[in-house]
């Protein structure tokens, strides 16, 4: 794993086919063993630990969690609400206000008619109802538009990989890793663990 800077602004990690292999076999269950993860790409436990926490502290990893089903657990309504703000310096504010706001599950800047797209999950038309309300009434909102997503055929997390045009692995004993991205990471307040 290689980490270097492409613009001031942002960082990348060149990830080797171990690295990717990794990523893949998380994404698929971050709950196997790390034997299991190790005999699938050549290493031993402790190394593919050790590449796990390496993936962590750069970012590439940021956190673990579990797949549900909203509508077993009462959320029957999903949505896309497209808000239109007057100006770009309400995008702030406005994005502390729908932190405290368990039924966003996402919220977007995007190019288009609108400034931000929210994904949310409510119990029934009502709960959306009063959501969107809510969201009309945080300052600088100009315009809601809402679609009511009918069925969904795919709904995923996963990032693909390209794994043809990983770099060459890496030999080494402490693994490829070339730097650690020091800023913010930690601050973000999404280190959740491996358990």
């Amino acid at each position: 794993m290689k980490l270097y800077q492409s613009s001031p602004d942002v960082e990348s990690v060149e990830l080797d086919s171990i690295d990717l292999g990794i990523l893949e076999l998380l994404q698929d269950n971050c709950k196997q063993s790390l034997a299991q993860i190790g005999e699938k790409v050549g290493l031993k436990a402790p190394s593919v630990l050790e590449r796990i926490h390496k993936l962590e502290e750069v970012g590439v990893v940021r956190g673990y969690t579990a797949l549900v089903d909203a509508r077993l657990l009462g959320k029957d309504v999903t949505a896309f609400i497209g808000v239109s703000l007057a100006h770009p310096s309400h995008i702030d504010g406005f994005e502390r206000e729908l932190a405290a706001v368990p039924d966003v599950l996402e919220s977007h800047h995007v190019t288009g008619e609108h400034t931000l797209m929210l994904k949310v999950k409510t119990e029934n038309t009502a709960s959306l109802e009063g959501l969107i309300g809510w969201v009309r009434r945080i300052e600088g909102v100009t315009k809601t538009e809402t679609n009511v997503v009918l069925s969904s055929q795919r709904e995923s997390t996963r990032v693909t990989l390209d794994l043809e045009h990983a770099a060459p692995r890496e030999r080494g004993r402490r693994g490829s890793l070339r730097g650690r991205r020091a800023k913010g990471r930690a601050a973000d307040g999404e280190e959740e663990g491996r358990s």
